[in-house]
C-alpha cells in the first residue's frame, strides 16, 4: 500500500518511508491510498483473538511491506509484561449502555503507550527497509502524555535520539516529573515558554527548515516524529476500537453487527481519527463523539464548519487537550475533499488563523461526528458523582468525555457507547482530589499517595516513587530557540 501527502497527492511513498519521515516534505501528513475493508465475519474472528492477535490482523492490512512474522514480533515486545493486565486494553462496563475503554495500563499510564510502545519497533524496521544509514532524531511536542510515552519507547533504542518539548506551565506535576526524570543516554527534555501550540508550532517549523535539515545531515542525523502526525503512531490506535467493539459483543450486551458510539476526549484529533478509520474499514460505529474541554475549537468546528484558532487559550485541568491547532484534522479533511483544498485551508490557518470548509464537507463530517465540551468544574463534579455512585475513578480527560456523553443523553436517545479513557486518574491527582473536596497543595508525588488513601484504590506501579527520582532536565527555551536546543543536544 502506498501513502499520499495531504497537501500533494503526487508526493507518494511506501509505508516504511511514511513511518521513517513522519511528516511529508511539503508539510503535509501521510494518509493511505485506500482504506482496507474488514467484514463482519472478520470481526467475529477478531472476537476470539487476544489483543496482540487483533493488532497483527488490523495493522497488517496497512503494512504490506512487513511480514506477519515481523509484526508478531513487534506486537509481542510492545504489549508484554510492561502492561499491568493481560487484556492490555480492557473495557470496563458501567452499565449495559456504557463501557469505558481503559487505555492506560501501560508503562506510562496513558493511552499514548498503545502506539508509542509500537512505533519504535516500526520505525527502526522501516529505516532498515529503506536502507537509511543515518541516525534518526525523534522530535516531539507534547501536551503531557505523548512526551513521557515517547521517551519511554525510544530510551536507549539503537540508532535513535529523542528530544521532547513541553509547555512550561501546561502539564501536570506528575507528567512533568515523569519526563524530567526519564532515564536514557539518548534522551533530552526541555520546557518551552508558552502553551502547547507554541511548542507544536516550533517543532513544525524545525521540520520545514531545509537549512536545519542540511546541518543535521552533516552530523549524520535526520528528523522524524513520534507525534500522531506520524502514521506509525496513528495506525496502532485503530486496533483498540476493534478490540472495544469485540469486548462489547463478547459481554452479550450487543449482538454482532449492532452499531455503537465512541465518546473520545481529544485535542489534537488523533485518537478520534483512529476511530474514524476503524468505522470506514467496516467497524459498526454509529457516531464518534468528539469531547473537548474549555478549549472547544473542535466543538465549534464540527458545529459550524469554521475552524478558528483566534480565541482565548485556557489552561484547564485536562492539559493534554489544551490545544487550539488540531493537527490530525488535516487527515480527515483530505479524505473528505482533496489535496488542493487542504493546502489552501492550511495556508489560511497559518496566515489568518481560520478557515471555512463549506457546507458539503461539513455535512460529511456531521454524518460521522457529534460533539460537545465540558468545563473544569463540571468535570470535577462528574468525577465525584461517578465515584460515589459506582466506585469507578476516572481522570480529568475521561471526565470531559463522560460529561459530554451525559449531557447528550439528557436530551435524547441513549445508544450503547464506549468512553475512551485516556489516562490513569493518578496522573492528575491534584484535580481529582479537588473533585472530592480534598486539599491538593502538596507536590504531585505526595498527592499520588493521598489519592490512593482517599479512594482506597492502589496507584499504578509506574507512578509510585516518582518523588525520589533524580530530575535530569531543567532547561526552558523560547520557541525561537528550540532549533538550538536540538542542535546542542546532538553536537
Amino acid at each position: 500500500m502506498k501513502y499520499y501527502s495531504t497537501r500533494n497527492k503526487n508526493n507518494i511513498v511506501t509505508a516504511a518511508q511514511a513511518i521513517a519521515q513522519g511528516l511529508a516534505s511539503d508539510g503535509g501528513l501521510f494518509v493511505p491510498e485506500t482504506i482496507p475493508a474488514v467484514s463482519i465475519s472478520e470481526i467475529e474472528a477478531l472476537c476470539k483473538m487476544d489483543y496482540r492477535e487483533k493488532a497483527v490482523a488490523i495493522m497488517s492490512k496497512y503494512l504490506d511491506e512487513f511480514t506477519e512474522e515481523e509484526l508478531r514480533g513487534y506486537v509481542r515486545s510492545a504489549y508484554s509484561d510492561n502492561y499491568d493486565c493481560a487484556e492490555i486494553a480492557p473495557t470496563c462496563f458501567l452499565d449495559d449502555n456504557t463501557g469505558v475503554l481503559e487505555l492506560w495500563h501501560g508503562p506510562t499510564c496513558a493511552f499514548k503507550d498503545m502506539a508509542l510502545q509500537m512505533l519504535p519497533r516500526l520505525l527502526t524496521a522501516s529505516l532498515k527497509k529503506i536502507g537509511e544509514e543515518r541516525k534518526v532524531c525523534i522530535l516531539v511536542a507534547t501536551s503531557g502524555d505523548t512526551g513521557k510515552a515517547a521517551l519511554e519507547g525510544f530510551a536507549d533504542v539503537e540508532g535513535t535520539s529523542i528530544v521532547v518539548f513541553y509547555p512550561r506551565d501546561g502539564v501536570s506535576d506528575v507528567q512533568k516529573l515523569q519526563m524530567t526524570t526519564q532515564r536514557g543516554e539518548n534522551v533530552f527534555v526541555s520546557a518551552v515558554e508558552g502553551n502547547f501550540d507554541d511548542a507544536q508550532t516550533g517543532v513544525k517549523k524545525i521540520f520545514s527548515d531545509r537549512d536545519f535539515a542540511n546541518a543535521l545531515n552533516a552530523r549524520g542525523f535526520f528528523l522524524s516524529s513520534a507525534n500522531s502526525i506520524n502514521w506509525g503512531r496513528l495506525l496502532p490506535q485503530i486496533v483498540y476500537y476493534f478490540s472495544a467493539y469485540c469486548d462489547y459483543v463478547n459481554s452479550g450486551k450487543i449482538k454482532m453487527g449492532d452499531k455503537i458510539d465512541f465518546c473520545v476526549p481529544t485535542g489534537n484529533f488523533g485518537d478520534i481519527l483512529a476511530g474514524w478509520y476503524a468505522k470506514k474499514m467496516g467497524l459498526p460505529v454509529r457516531k464518534l463523539i468528539c469531547a473537548s474541554n474549555r478549549n472547544n475549537v473542535l466543538t465549534d468546528f464540527i458545529n459550524t464548519g469554521v475552524y478558528d484558532r483566534n480565541r482565548e487559550f485556557y489552561a484547564t485541568i485536562s492539559p493534554s487537550m489544551d490545544i487550539l491547532v488540531s493537527s490530525n484534522l488535516e487527515r480527515l479533511l483530505f479524505m473528505l475533499s482533496d489535496d488542493a483544498s487542504v493546502k489552501s485551508w492550511m495556508d489560511e490557518l497559518k496566515t489568518d488563523g481560520k478557515y471555512d470548509v463549506g457546507a458539503k464537507v461539513l455535512s460529511d463530517i456531521q454524518a460521522d461526528y457529534a460533539c460537545g465540551y465540558t468545563g473544569d468544574e463540571e468535570a470535577k463534579a462528574f468525577i465525584s458523582e461517578l465515584y460515589k455512585d459506582t466506585g469507578y475513578l476516572m481522570d480529568t480527560h475521561t471526565a470531559d468525555a463522560y460529561g459530554v456523553l451525559s449531557k447528550i443523553r439528557r436530551s435524547g436517545e441513549v445508544f450503547p457507547t464506549v468512553i475512551v479513557s485516556t489516562a490513569s486518574p493518578f496522573k492528575f491527582c491534584d484535580s481529582v482530589l479537588e473533585a472530592f473536596g480534598e486539599d491538593s497543595s502538596k507536590s504531585g508525588a505526595e498527592l499520588i499517595d493521598k489519592l490512593a488513601a482517599v479512594t482506597r484504590i492502589k496507584a499504578p506501579k509506574p507512578l509510585t516513587g516518582l518523588g525520589g527520582r533524580e530530575v535530569r532536565f531543567t532547561s526552558c527555551a523560547s520557541k525561537e530557540k528550540m532549533p538550538d536546543v536540538v542542535m546542542d543536544f546532538l553536537s
